[in-house]
């Protein structure tokens, strides 16, 4: 069973900083491609950031400049460091992942539960 637990939403004011993080556990082979997506209420879930096993990273230009991606190979954990949040960066924030489980498996995309930033003005 392959598992993906975000941790560190919360309530914060407009622009102060949340770090997010998201940790694979579970029997794996490999994680490739690593991302954060976000949805608010009424809208759909779109990308915030991706970064791949090389480190190679893409971010929205909304949040360009303010939000950084990376992650711990060794640990199988995603962050997404958010910096002078806005009230329009307010949604529920999850994670994905393309993982194999074994040498021969298809890559499949894993998301988590999801964790909500909600930013006062």
């Amino acid at each position: 069973q392959v598992q993906l637990v975000e941790s560190g939403g919360g309530l914060v004011q407009a622009g102060t900083s949340l770090r997010l993080s998201c940790a694979v556990s579970g029997s794996i082979f490999s994680i490739n491609a690593m991302g954060w997506y976000r949805q608010a209420p009424g809208n759909q879930r779109e990308l915030v950031a991706t970064i791949t096993s090389g480190g190679s990273t893409n971010y929205a230009d909304s949040v360009k400049g303010r939000f950084t991606i990376s992650r711990d190979n060794a640990k199988n954990t995603v962050y997404l460091q958010m910096n002078s949040l806005k009230p329009e960066d307010t949604a529920v924030y999850y994670c994905n992942a393309g993982i194999k489980r074994r040498s021969f498996s298809v890559e499949y995309g894993y998301w988590g539960q999801g964790t909500q930033v909600t930013v006062s003005s």
